[in-house]
């Protein structure tokens, strides 16, 4: 997991998904372009997001032709349950 974080694009995408859910490749790519001058191809993007659903970051759900990406954020709801960084905690 911590190696698909190391990624800007792919925690770009992520901050996306967050935004809005249930995103298409093309959306994604749209967005990230537009919003973030991310010049990247299709299937660049279409390998940042292989590498998140591996991590467990994002799933996907195939509709007809299309494929819609979500955000999971239980992963990263337990790096926070289990290494909390508050008031007091060295960072």
């Amino acid at each position: 997991m911590f190696r698909a974080l190391d990624d800007e694009t792919r925690r770009l995408v992520l901050d996306q998904l967050a935004a809005r859910d249930g995103q298409t490749l093309f959306e994604i790519c749209t967005v990230l372009a537009a919003r973030h001058d991310v010049s990247l191809t299709r299937q660049a993007i279409s390998q940042h997001l292989g590498v998140l659903e591996e991590a467990g970051l994002i799933r996907t759900e195939r509709r007809g032709r299309s494929k819609y990406h979500y955000f999971t954020p239980a992963p990263l709801a337990e790096i926070t349950r289990r290494w909390p960084i508050g008031p007091g905690t060295p960072s």
